[in-house]
């Protein structure tokens, strides 16, 4: 059976033939009907080679040969009478007119004869074969095929052919056909279309084994299985691509396993782009831990995790949900750096299969110890000596009173610090970077203070302010020396328990203190104060984000704008006023545009990212995760001040400074600025909270 798509065609060659037996042929000479020889009609036209031709008229049976185009003679008669003669048209027959030979001379038609050849597809074989087997097409008039089209519409040009007759085309199958029908045409603009009844079956490859399994990543897979050698790629479950073969037969086929594969069936892609899916699932082999030691760990040092398969791990995520640091090893033994600010937790140890193995035990951690503080007696400011062991580990002393001091100079076994203003007696307590707490055992004994004290004082400001400083004996103060060692020039009242001050423009920024010295020269250091204002921007070519062009391709909230009233100079901002639950973008690009990590390259450790930001109301959790994505990695850092000062909000513009060498991508640093290739920008994550809040100037700056 043969299915054709000329329709129009045939409609058009049945109105011909029905044109041509109405046709009528004279010669040229008027005889009387009675004795001259007239062709009135003929037909069918089309005819069909083979097929019967009949000719109408007068005197027919006088007609001794018909003459057909291209030459051929017909003088052999079906039937023969003076109204009608009945001929088979030759095989060699061709479009053109037709010369009746009579004893009185030569009858012409006066339309030509068209010769049907109706393409027939009757059958194909093989019914299934490989791409690049030669596949035979039969059937009838198939001289005129001109392209034998393939599934996937993949064609075969009659110059590429094996072989083609009239009943018969050798041809090959294109390397990348798919299973399908198989059509040939004429090659018209207006071609004639058949198509094949059944579909042709491309082989496929077909896999029945895969070994071994489980398998390590980066090292060598197994498929078995028939038609292998037709598969040009194969995806592994979570997407990496593998073309690059050990070993490729129609049996076999051998291939290293990805370092991202993960668990689940894998595909094979024939050169038609067939995905072929395996019905067994490849297992990724997982390490396996047998000991950590020291354990007891410190934090800051270093482990040894011993196992199997260990080359694997690429992450280490210790208690507190804290990432460790890689620092080598080998398949069954290797060295991570416990974080500053682990707990006490199992170890969960990740490969890049995203597969996990949980340390058999918890690993547990020193904590500081302390064996003495002196002096016990101590006045307000004064300094107090913490000796004890591991006390490298602490980040700050907590008095009773609820007065605390951050701790920057601690070793092993001793720390320094002063005894904030507003202490009460009682013992002490030292806090490590982990949260981990201990108390001392001696308290201290406070006593009353004879020179100048400080009971109060605001906790933030910025330049240009004026603020109010209480205590007792303030009389005593002759000079007030702000951060950056920069001296008060400017004052309103000054009392014995009032100091008015306005905080000097050149102040430096950030949290400091004040130093109040007295008409003796003692030296008092006021409380932490946070000195917010805006950094100006030191290299215009260093910033890119300022959202005066250089702005946002995508985020998930917030908007440029330009409100006076809340504008840091005048130019456009960036600005977040919504409730934020999870993940939320604020504003992103990629693809290095405008993105001046050339500049800087591997000079990390000399710069800082900078930003001006004006939080408007208090944000409570949460964090701003700050992104720089490329070749190297996926490098983070999450902004959280709120998560240690507790609901956190900015009075106006300030500029926010973090030191490039920490920024990560899980235990590796970012070493390189210009491998930033793909998203930087930052988003809200890890919590929820209305975040209203201004963002400006986002840049780099040398130190």
């Amino acid at each position: 059976m043969l299915r054709t798509f000329n329709m129009k065609a045939w409609l058009l060659l049945g109105l011909l033939a029905i044109a041509t037996l109405s046709d009528s042929c004279k010669k040229e000479d008027d005889d009387s009907v009675g004795t001259a020889i007239e062709l009135l009609s003929f037909g069918p036209s089309p005819a069909l080679r083979g097929g019967d031709l009949t000719f109408i008229g007068h005197n027919l049976d006088q007609v001794t040969s018909i003459v057909l185009s291209n030459n051929v003679s017909v003088s052999t008669f079906v039937s023969k009478t003076a109204e009608r003669i009945v001929i088979t048209v030759p095989e060699e027959t061709v479009d053109g007119l037709v010369v009746l030979k009579t004893p009185q001379g030569d009858l012409t038609t006066k339309t030509i004869l068209t010769i049907s050849e109706p393409i027939k597809l009757t059958s194909f074989s093989p019914q299934n074969a490989r791409p690049g087997a030669v596949v035979t097409l039969e059937g009838d008039y198939l001289n005129l095929i001109k392209e034998v089209i393939f599934n996937n519409r993949k064609s075969v040009l009659d110059t590429g052919f094996i072989s083609q007759s009239k009943t018969k085309i050798e041809v090959r199958i294109p390397e990348d056909a798919q299973t399908g029908k198989i059509v040939v045409s004429n090659g018209m603009p207006d071609p004639i279309l058949v198509e094949s009844e059944s579909e042709l079956g491309v082989v496929l490859p077909s896999v029945t084994q895969l070994s071994p399994n489980p398998v390590k990543a980066g090292t060598a897979l197994t498929i078995n299985g028939a038609d292998l050698d037709l598969a040009q790629e194969v995806i592994f479950s979570g997407g990496d691509r593998v073309s690059a073969f050990t070993s490729a037969s129609a049996s076999e086929l051998v291939l290293n396993v990805p370092a991202n594969a993960k668990d689940g069936a894998i595909k094979l892609v024939a050169k038609s782009l067939v995905e072929v899916e395996t019905t067994e699932s490849l297992t990724l082999v997982v390490p396996t831990i047998t000991g950590i030691s020291p354990n007891p760990a410190k934090n800051g040092g270093n482990i040894t995790v011993t196992g199997t398969n260990l080359d694997l791990i690429v992450s280490a995520v210790f208690g507190g949900d804290k990432q460790g640091t890689l620092l080598g090893g080998s398949a069954t033994s290797i060295q991570v750096q416990v974080p500053a600010d682990a707990t006490e937790s199992t170890v969960t140890f990740i490969t890049a299969a995203d597969k996990s193995v949980v340390s058999g035990g918890t690993l547990t951690l020193v904590k500081p110890v302390i064996t003495a503080i002196a002096p016990q007696d101590i006045q307000f400011t004064n300094e107090l000596t913490i000796t004890g062991n591991h006390l490298d580990l602490v980040a700050t002393v907590k008095f009773s009173g609820g007065t605390e001091v951050s701790v920057s100079n601690a070793s092993l076994t001793e720390i320094k610090v002063n005894v904030p203003v507003g202490t009460t007696s009682g013992p002490i307590t030292v806090v490590a970077r982990n949260g981990e707490s201990v108390t001392s055992s001696q308290s201290l004994n406070i006593l009353p203070s004879t020179s100048a004290t400080i009971t109060s004082m605001p906790t933030m400001a910025k330049p240009g302010e004026m603020i109010s400083i209480v205590g007792e004996n303030l009389n005593e103060i002759t000079e007030l020396i702000f951060p950056g060692n920069v001296p008060a020039t400017m004052f309103g009242q000054k009392t014995a328990t009032l100091i008015e001050v306005f905080i000097p423009l050149n102040v430096a920024r950030g949290v400091g203190v004040i130093t109040l010295i007295t008409i003796n020269g003692e030296m008092i250091l006021s409380p932490p104060i946070n000195i917010q204002g805006v950094d100006p921007v030191a290299d215009p070519a260093l910033v890119f984000f300022n959202f005066d062009g250089l702005n946002a391709w995508w985020g998930d909230a917030g908007a440029i704008e330009n409100n006076p009233d809340l504008t840091l100079d005048g130019s456009s901002y960036f600005r977040v006023n919504q409730g934020c639950n999870g993940w939320t973008g604020f504003f992103w690009r990629n693809g290095q545009n405008n993105f001046p990590g050339a500049t800087i390259g591997t000079n990390i450790g000399n710069y800082v990212l900078k930003f001006d930001i004006n939080v408007l109301a208090p944000i409570t959790g949460g964090e701003f995760a700050w992104r720089l994505k490329g070749t190297a990695g996926d490098f983070w850092y999450y902004w959280k001040p709120w998560e240690s000062e507790g609901p956190y909000q900015t009075n106006g513009w300030i500029t926010i400074s973090i030191p490039l060498t920490e920024f990560y991508a899980g235990g590796v640093q970012l070493s390189d600025l210009s491998t930033i290739t793909e998203d930087f920008g930052v988003a809200f994550n890890n919590g929820s909270s209305t975040v209203n809040a201004c963002i400006d100037n986002v840049r780099f700056e040398a130190l």
